[in-house]
């Protein structure tokens, strides 16, 4: 694909794809098929192909375009929100990209085992979003200082990874991290 943006109609199609991408591989792994993914998305199958040709592009795309979303919420929740609830509900949303991405595990491994490594930078990337989350919310003397980006994206990890689909559990998990984050005098 050339480095031109898309028309509207034809972003829009790439969105749906991948929207019905993430939900398909996240449920049915390698089962899912793509006719079933262009189907879901509302677009003939000669749509799909012309923007993913492989079956693993689609994958990664899926895959880089979640992870691209949870980074993505990090300044527009800063902007919205006080920084510890920015961070907090960053949290969340980084918890329904691991969930998605979990879901995605198999689809995931036939595309790193086709050559390709969809995890390149994703870590930095996470990193680099939540950094500027927790440095906002130190400044402005709601939690530790001392406490490294990329230890709360472990922890974060481990939550996920922890509660699995059970969101009560995950939420508590989160609420018990955040506490571990807060200031105290």
């Amino acid at each position: 694909m050339s480095g031109r943006p898309l028309r509207a109609d034809a972003q829009r199609n790439r969105d749906l794809l991948l929207s019905a991408a993430v939900e398909a591989f996240s449920v049915c792994g390698l089962e899912a098929t793509l006719d079933a993914i262009a189907k879901k998305a509302g677009v003939g199958i000669g749509t799909l192909y012309r923007h993913f040709p492989t079956r693993e592009a689609l994958i990664e795309a899926a895959y880089r375009n979640e992870l691209a979303v949870v980074c993505d919420a990090a300044p527009e929740l800063l902007a919205t929100l006080p920084p510890a609830e920015a961070t907090r509900a960053w949290m969340d949303r980084f918890i329904d990209y691991m969930t998605r991405k979990l879901g995605m595990a198999d689809a995931l491994r036939a595309v790193i085992a086709a050559g390709a490594d969809p995890y390149a930078h994703s870590f930095e990337l996470l990193v680099g979003a939540i950094q500027p989350l927790l440095e906002a919310s130190s400044a402005a003397g709601e939690i530790r200082s001392d406490v490294a980006a990329a230890d709360v994206l472990v922890s974060l990890s481990g939550v996920a990874l922890a509660a699995g689909a059970n969101r009560e559990q995950a939420g508590r998990l989160l609420d018990l991290l955040m506490d571990g984050l807060r200031y105290r005098a």
